[in-house]
């Protein structure tokens, strides 16, 4: 198989799904967040399988060309596990390390924690895993920000309404989500944190300039894949914290299997912690951790925007199995 990604369409656990794949030898799976796609990992893809692996790197459910059930419930995080597990299937791979970031760092946590039996790896970014909380997560939060916009409650209002803001704004929203932490931006035309002030486009501000890492080309990807198939799908993962939450409570929460992080020092989902940190609150439930990598100041987009740092962490971490 050439190192070049080529795509093709394959059925998964009663769903069609896209996937690119390119390489040969032992099965690599990078799993995408929101809102992202499959192209997040351009820089990856070639590189991996240049070194020796199978890559497949699918656009997940509700996004770019794979099926999009309107039901929220259709994204609880076990069906996400079996779309996952169901391209192995598919293409008759027994086993396969599991990359993901941001969303796609939950879909592989949890897919170590149901189905251990078909990884022999996990490396997660940006979202680190700590085993469950205490209480539901929507609870916990509302009690947090109150009247205060905060995007996942927003995302758990009814069905529809953060969509259709960010439908209605495509270009622009990517724009605003797809920065460093160091873009200059905009003032944000609402600066009012109550919720009743209006949705989250105006609270962002608009970027002044484009990052380095994101090229026009890249930018015109994703809003093409976007104004395609709609933002609905992703943000159906967001309404699903509680029924995870539910459905994870009975479940061993230790990941038996090796584990690696890493992120960008300057990712806001970290909120500034330092391997140490990290390594304490992770390796209560990853007997086995292995490396935690901190690119220095990069942000969410860690693997777009230190692609370099971010191969080299996911190839030590694989020769490492």
């Amino acid at each position: 198989m050439s190192t070049e990604p080529t795509s093709r369409m394959i059925e998964t656990n009663g769903i069609q799904m896209r996937v690119f794949e390119a390489g040969t030898g032992p099965a690599v799976l990078l799993i995408h967040g929101w809102p992202e796609s499959w192209y997040s990992w351009r820089h990856q893809i070639t590189y991996l399988a240049e070194a020796g692996y199978r890559v497949i790197a699918p656009d997940m459910r509700g996004y770019g060309d794979t099926d999009s059930p309107e039901q929220a419930d259709q994204y609880r995080i076990d069906i996400i596990v079996d779309d996952v597990v169901g391209i192995l299937d598919t293409l008759d791979i027994d086993k396969s390390t599991i990359v993901g970031h941001d969303w796609g760092a939950m879909v592989v946590w949890h897919a170590a924690l149901l189905k251990p039996e078909r990884f022999n790896g996990v490396l997660a970014m940006s979202v680190p895993y700590a085993g469950p909380s205490k209480e539901a997560p929507l609870g916990a939060w509302n009690a947090a920000f109150g009247d205060n916009f905060f995007y996942i409650l927003y995302h758990n209002e009814a069905e529809g309404v953060a969509e259709a803001e960010y439908n209605a704004n495509t270009r622009a929203f990517i724009e605003m989500l797809y920065t460093s932490p160091d873009t200059p931006r905009a003032d944000p035309t609402i600066k009012d944190p109550l919720r009743a002030a209006g949705g989250w486009v105006g609270r962002m501000g608009a970027p002044l300039e484009r990052p380095e890492w994101l090229t026009a080309e890249d930018i015109n990807y994703y809003v093409r894949e976007f104004e395609r198939a709609g933002f609905r799908g992703g943000v159906n993962y967001y309404r699903n914290f509680d029924r995870n939450w539910h459905y994870m409570q009975s479940r061993d929460p230790v990941i038996e299997i090796p584990c690696a992080f890493l992120s960008g020092a300057a990712d806001p989902v970290i909120g500034g912690a330092d391997q140490d940190g990290l390594r304490a609150m992770m390796s209560a439930v990853m007997p086995d951790l292995r490396e935690i990598t901190l690119v220095p100041e990069a942000g969410h987009w860690v693997q777009q925007e230190a692609p370099a740092e971010t191969n080299e962490a996911i190839l030590q971490f694989l020769r490492s199995l």
